[in-house]
């Protein structure tokens, strides 16, 4: 044996630290998460799916459910549901199922609005096949925007949490947790080697996710602007006392924003007085209240301050 002088029990009291809040994770959430089956009208799709409610409802992502309305549901321990879909919300990729028997408790739910870059987070899914996948990683961004289609029309996924803990196929609707155990988001897609992404469970989801159980359906304002989080220059947060606004990445041709006279390259401030410091904050001011509704829209354009005004749409599957 090489003795370099190094006493390696630091690192491994580390390591059997981070082992330990990784498989309390695990041990928690695998008998939480489903595998689902969809029955589709143009044929069947595989997904995850997290326990969400104590009287049988599941969380999933829209684009596991696809155009389907039943789906079988497949625990660790081999038991099985039959799961009816009760509501889809495409814009945020978030659907609820309803299983016709009794499933394990939900887990707990956190709260993404305060992750930070860094944190610690664990994966967990049951894809057909890889029952029980778990990997963990950390955030290494947020805020980020996920461009989806859906029939003929695009959709814009907003505030979603990147990650570097690997998904395997079919771990999307699985389950993002703190080292906790909580679960902060849901796992939506694989965007590339080493690159994962997922929806937040925040104030706005829970919003969307509570529409899905009564209603069925959210009624969203479409407004079709693509937007990263920014940072203002420091004599623009002492005029406007906000320290980030929205850069717009792009304007969807023909949309509302279009109309209005918003351009690529836009620094937006506030909508209707609101200032708007994240995605999250533009996407609370477009709920069912606002469509066709006069809006105000404050952005700072090539040094200079410009005010328009839309009409946000209904946004539709169109």
């Amino acid at each position: 044996m090489i003795d370099d002088g190094v006493d390696d029990r630091a690192d491994d009291d580390v390591l059997d630290g981070y082992s330990r809040v990784v498989s309390g994770v695990a041990e928690h959430l695998i008998p939480r998460v489903a595998s689902l089956r969809v029955k589709g009208r143009r044929g069947d799709s595989s997904g995850s799916a997290v326990v969400l409610t104590g009287d049988g409802h599941l969380l999933t992502n829209a684009h596991v459910v696809g155009d389907g309305d039943s789906a079988t549901a497949e625990f660790a321990d081999g038991t099985t549901a039959q799961a009816a879909v009760i509501g889809v919300d495409r814009l945020s990729d978030l659907a609820v199922l309803r299983a016709d028997r009794a499933i394990p408790d939900p887990p707990e739910y956190g709260n993404a609005d305060g992750l930070r870059v860094g944190n610690l987070v664990v994966a967990v899914g049951n894809p057909l096949g890889l029952a029980g996948s778990v990997t963990a990683g950390v955030v290494s961004a947020l805020g980020r925007s996920l461009p989806v289609r859906s029939g003929t029309a695009q959709r814009i996924i907003e505030d979603v949490i990147q990650t570097d803990a690997a998904l395997n196929p079919g771990n999307s609707g699985g389950a993002l947790a703190d080292g906790k155990g909580r679960v902060i988001g849901i796992n939506t897609a694989v965007a590339g080697i080493g690159l994962g992404l997922a929806v937040p469970m925040n104030p706005t989801s829970r919003r969307i996710i509570y529409a899905l159980l009564h209603d069925g359906r959210v009624r969203r304002a479409y407004l079709g602007l693509v937007t990263t989080p920014a940072p203002l220059r420091p004599q623009l947060v002492e005029r406007f006392g906000q320290r980030t606004a929205l850069r717009v990445v792009e304007v969807i041709s023909g949309s509302p924003a279009a109309d209005a006279g918003l351009c690529a390259g836009d620094l937006v401030l506030a909508v209707d007085g609101t200032p708007l410091r994240d995605a999250q904050s533009l996407q609370r001011q477009l709920f069912a209240e606002a469509i066709g509704r006069r809006t105000e829209i404050t952005a700072i354009r090539n040094g200079a301050l410009v005010d328009v005004v839309a009409s946000p749409a209904e946004l539709t599957d169109r």
